[in-house]
Protein backbone atom coordinates (compact mmCIF):
# COMPACT_ATOMS: atom_id res chain seq x y z
CA UNK A 1 0.00 0.00 0.00
CA UNK A 2 1.20 3.72 -0.41
CA UNK A 3 1.14 5.92 2.13
CA UNK A 4 -1.66 8.05 -0.06
CA UNK A 5 -5.21 8.42 1.47
CA UNK A 6 -7.97 6.47 -0.23
CA UNK A 7 -9.40 9.98 -0.79
CA UNK A 8 -6.68 11.22 -2.75
CA UNK A 9 -6.60 8.04 -5.25
CA UNK A 10 -7.37 7.27 -8.76
CA UNK A 11 -7.74 3.53 -9.21
CA UNK A 12 -8.69 1.71 -12.07
CA UNK A 13 -9.69 -1.96 -11.62
CA UNK A 14 -8.96 -4.74 -14.52
CA UNK A 15 -9.27 -8.36 -15.29
CA UNK A 16 -6.91 -10.32 -17.27
CA UNK A 17 -7.49 -13.48 -18.27
CA UNK A 18 -4.21 -15.54 -18.91
CA UNK A 19 -0.38 -14.42 -18.88
CA UNK A 20 -0.75 -13.31 -21.93
CA UNK A 21 -3.22 -10.73 -21.38
CA UNK A 22 -1.43 -10.12 -18.22
CA UNK A 23 2.19 -9.03 -21.14
CA UNK A 24 -0.61 -7.14 -23.35
CA UNK A 25 -1.65 -5.18 -20.81
CA UNK A 26 1.92 -4.12 -19.99
CA UNK A 27 2.69 -3.20 -23.64
CA UNK A 28 -0.72 -0.52 -23.38
CA UNK A 29 1.41 0.75 -20.58
CA UNK A 30 4.43 0.61 -21.72
CA UNK A 31 3.03 3.11 -24.66
CA UNK A 32 2.06 5.88 -22.23
CA UNK A 33 5.78 5.74 -20.14
CA UNK A 34 8.09 9.11 -19.60
CA UNK A 35 11.18 9.19 -18.26
CA UNK A 36 11.52 8.88 -14.43
CA UNK A 37 8.36 7.07 -13.78
CA UNK A 38 8.46 4.20 -11.47
CA UNK A 39 5.66 1.59 -11.39
CA UNK A 40 5.28 -0.31 -7.83
CA UNK A 41 4.36 -4.35 -9.02
CA UNK A 42 2.84 -5.92 -5.98
CA UNK A 43 1.29 -9.21 -5.40
CA UNK A 44 1.49 -12.54 -3.90
CA UNK A 45 4.43 -15.21 -5.85
CA UNK A 46 3.40 -16.02 -9.20
CA UNK A 47 0.60 -13.69 -9.38
CA UNK A 48 2.18 -11.90 -12.80
CA UNK A 49 4.29 -9.28 -12.08
CA UNK A 50 7.26 -10.23 -14.20
CA UNK A 51 4.36 -11.23 -17.14
CA UNK A 52 3.88 -7.62 -16.73
CA UNK A 53 7.20 -6.55 -16.69
CA UNK A 54 7.22 -8.49 -20.06
CA UNK A 55 5.17 -7.17 -21.70
CA UNK A 56 6.07 -3.58 -20.66
CA UNK A 57 9.25 -4.46 -21.92
CA UNK A 58 7.80 -5.48 -25.05
CA UNK A 59 5.90 -2.09 -25.37
CA UNK A 60 9.22 -0.13 -25.34
CA UNK A 61 10.67 -2.34 -28.02
CA UNK A 62 13.15 -4.13 -25.76
CA UNK A 63 15.05 -6.17 -27.59
CA UNK A 64 15.53 -9.35 -24.91
CA UNK A 65 13.73 -11.28 -22.99
CA UNK A 66 12.64 -10.03 -19.55
CA UNK A 67 13.25 -11.87 -17.03
CA UNK A 68 13.20 -11.96 -13.10
CA UNK A 69 15.69 -10.30 -12.03
CA UNK A 70 15.05 -12.00 -8.32
CA UNK A 71 19.20 -13.40 -8.00
CA UNK A 72 20.52 -10.19 -9.93
CA UNK A 73 18.56 -8.05 -8.12
CA UNK A 74 17.91 -5.37 -10.91
CA UNK A 75 18.56 -5.91 -14.75
CA UNK A 76 18.90 -2.91 -17.04
CA UNK A 77 17.32 -2.86 -20.57
CA UNK A 78 17.60 -0.67 -23.58
CA UNK A 79 14.10 0.32 -25.60
CA UNK A 80 12.38 3.89 -26.55
CA UNK A 81 13.48 4.66 -22.66
CA UNK A 82 15.51 2.48 -20.70
CA UNK A 83 14.15 0.47 -18.43
CA UNK A 84 15.15 -0.43 -15.07
CA UNK A 85 13.48 -3.71 -13.81
CA UNK A 86 13.93 -4.61 -9.78
CA UNK A 87 12.91 -7.60 -7.57
CA UNK A 88 13.35 -6.57 -4.01
CA UNK A 89 12.22 -10.09 -3.04
CA UNK A 90 15.11 -11.07 -1.50
CA UNK A 91 15.65 -7.94 0.25
CA UNK A 92 15.35 -7.07 4.48
CA UNK A 93 14.29 -3.13 3.23
CA UNK A 94 14.86 0.21 2.26
CA UNK A 95 17.86 0.38 3.57
CA UNK A 96 19.47 -2.83 1.63
CA UNK A 97 17.94 -1.25 -1.81
CA UNK A 98 19.94 2.22 -1.10
CA UNK A 99 22.75 0.33 -0.33
CA UNK A 100 22.73 -1.54 -2.83
CA UNK A 101 22.49 1.54 -5.17
CA UNK A 102 19.63 -0.15 -6.57
CA UNK A 103 17.57 3.75 -6.15
CA UNK A 104 19.76 6.24 -7.99
CA UNK A 105 19.53 9.10 -10.34
CA UNK A 106 20.12 6.85 -13.10
CA UNK A 107 16.66 5.86 -12.84
CA UNK A 108 15.70 9.53 -14.09
CA UNK A 109 16.70 8.94 -17.49
CA UNK A 110 13.96 5.37 -18.09
CA UNK A 111 11.23 3.41 -16.36
CA UNK A 112 11.57 1.92 -13.26
CA UNK A 113 9.28 -1.24 -12.57
CA UNK A 114 9.78 -2.66 -8.69
CA UNK A 115 8.72 -6.17 -8.04
CA UNK A 116 7.76 -6.13 -4.17
CA UNK A 117 7.93 -2.84 -4.08
CA UNK A 118 6.16 -2.82 -0.36
CA UNK A 119 9.88 -3.65 0.91
CA UNK A 120 10.53 0.13 0.81
CA UNK A 121 9.60 3.03 2.38
CA UNK A 122 7.24 5.24 0.78
CA UNK A 123 8.82 8.01 1.74
CA UNK A 124 12.04 7.37 -0.32
CA UNK A 125 9.10 6.59 -3.45
CA UNK A 126 6.65 8.96 -2.42
CA UNK A 127 5.43 9.53 -6.31
CA UNK A 128 4.69 6.28 -8.12
CA UNK A 129 2.38 4.11 -10.34
CA UNK A 130 0.90 1.31 -7.94
CA UNK A 131 -0.66 -2.22 -9.72
CA UNK A 132 -1.42 -5.00 -8.08
CA UNK A 133 -2.19 -8.12 -9.10
CA UNK A 134 -3.70 -10.38 -7.48
CA UNK A 135 -4.88 -14.47 -8.49
CA UNK A 136 -8.07 -15.40 -8.35
CA UNK A 137 -6.90 -18.77 -9.90
CA UNK A 138 -4.59 -20.50 -12.31
CA UNK A 139 -4.74 -17.89 -15.35
CA UNK A 140 -7.15 -15.35 -14.43
CA UNK A 141 -5.97 -12.23 -12.23
CA UNK A 142 -7.73 -9.04 -10.70
CA UNK A 143 -5.41 -5.71 -11.49
CA UNK A 144 -5.63 -2.74 -10.05
CA UNK A 145 -3.82 -0.12 -10.83
CA UNK A 146 -3.49 3.54 -8.37
CA UNK A 147 -2.15 6.41 -8.30
CA UNK A 148 -2.44 10.01 -6.85
CA UNK A 149 -5.24 11.70 -8.23
CA UNK A 150 -2.55 14.79 -8.78
CA UNK A 151 0.30 12.81 -9.83
CA UNK A 152 2.00 12.40 -13.32
CA UNK A 153 0.55 8.57 -13.68
CA UNK A 154 -2.86 9.20 -15.08
CA UNK A 155 -1.74 8.63 -18.55
CA UNK A 156 -1.57 4.86 -17.11
CA UNK A 157 -4.79 4.85 -15.92
CA UNK A 158 -6.32 6.31 -19.00
CA UNK A 159 -4.28 3.69 -20.70
CA UNK A 160 -5.11 0.81 -18.66
CA UNK A 161 -9.02 1.64 -18.92
CA UNK A 162 -8.48 1.64 -22.83
CA UNK A 163 -6.87 -1.61 -22.49
CA UNK A 164 -10.23 -2.99 -20.64
CA UNK A 165 -12.21 -1.71 -23.04
CA UNK A 166 -11.08 -2.88 -26.24
CA UNK A 167 -11.23 -6.69 -24.32
CA UNK A 168 -14.75 -6.48 -23.98
CA UNK A 169 -15.06 -5.63 -27.79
Amino acid sequence: MTHQTAASLRTVHLRSSSAAATRDLGASLAAVARAGDRLWLLGPLGAGKTQLAKGFGDGLGVPDEITSPSFTLMHEHEGRLPLFHLDLYRLAGSADAVAGGMLDEREDAGVTLIEWADRLDPALDADHLVVWLHPEDDEVRAIELAAATDSRYGAYLDAAQAWALARER
